[in-house]
């Protein structure tokens, strides 16, 4: 592949969704396919702010309105939220690769598989939203999620620690409760939309995990101290809860860590 990390680049750069999502699929694929490292380029820029259209607007998550799945318009709310969270998704996996470099070659091929899955979840989330006469971008949002990878640049274990582990992982514990009220308001669609999301962020939970293990392995450090030292010192030793038992077991987290976990988010 010419020039792999300004592709990468490109793709995080891109404003335009369908466009973004084009460019994670291509990057997905020609790297399959080709098998030897690429080129470092030494260029990588901070990316305070990828490339995305000038809506939806950003706003502080406390100004966001309470979104009901009682209703067709707050399910439509729900959508978008669901939407947006999948955009970034698509960036944040772009990142690691486009930022982390020297990494095993598996690292690489791990993150563009997540950026194409996280494509085409935006994509069926779009187009939902376009058949119930709605679009991305019809509502506010904010970018709490990137916020987070600003604050991980600096280092791939953080970033696999507090991106994966914690931000992403959260999605496993509420997605499954936000299926059940969509059943119960007897929006199919919807339900066969955040199933497939759910099943395909298992795995994406499970290649942070695995990552975030390798890099302690290759440092000399206890995975389980060091993802709770990393809580403490830029969460201030908090978690949300409850946890997703099922779900972060099959994401590759430890029942004994999940107990550790589960304390923590209780304040103990």
């Amino acid at each position: 592949m010419t020039d792999f990390y300004s592709a990468v680049e490109a793709a995080l750069l891109e404003a335009n969704p369908a466009a973004k999502c084009e460019r994670a699929r291509r990057l997905a694929v020609e790297r399959s396919t080709d098998l030897a490292g690429p080129v470092d380029n030494g260029r990588i820029l901070p990316l305070d702010d990828p490339g995305r259209p000038a809506q939806p607007l950003l706003v502080d998550p406390r100004r966001l309105e309470r979104r009901s799945s009682a209703t067709a318009e707050g399910r439509i709310r729900l959508l978008h939220a669901f939407a947006h969270i999948e955009f970034n998704a698509i960036n944040i996996a772009l990142d690691a690769v486009y930022r982390f470099r020297g990494l095993p070659p598996e690292f690489i091929h791990d993150w563009l598989s997540v950026a194409r899955d996280e494509a085409d979840h935006f994509e069926l989330l779009a187009a939902e939203l376009e058949a119930r006469g709605s679009c991305y971008g019809a509502f506010p949002a904010h970018r709490g999620l990137w916020d987070m990878v600003c604050k991980t640049r600096s280092d791939p274990l953080l970033r696999m620690a507090l991106v994966p582990r914690v931000m992403e992982a959260r999605g496993l514990d509420v997605t499954p409760a936000m299926i059940r009220r969509f059943r119960q308001a007897g929006d199919d669609a919807a339900v066969h939309i955040l199933e497939v999301i759910y099943r395909d962020e298992i795995g994406h939970v499970l290649i942070g995990n695995r990552w975030f293990e390798w890099l302690c392995r290759e440092r000399g450090l206890d995975a389980v101290t060091t993802f709770r030292e990393l809580v403490d010192l830029h969460l201030d030793g908090r978690l949300r809860g409850p946890f997703n038992r099922q779900g972060r077991l099959e994401a590759g987290f430890a029942a004994a860590e999940l107990d550790a976990l589960e304390s923590m988010a209780r304040g103990g």
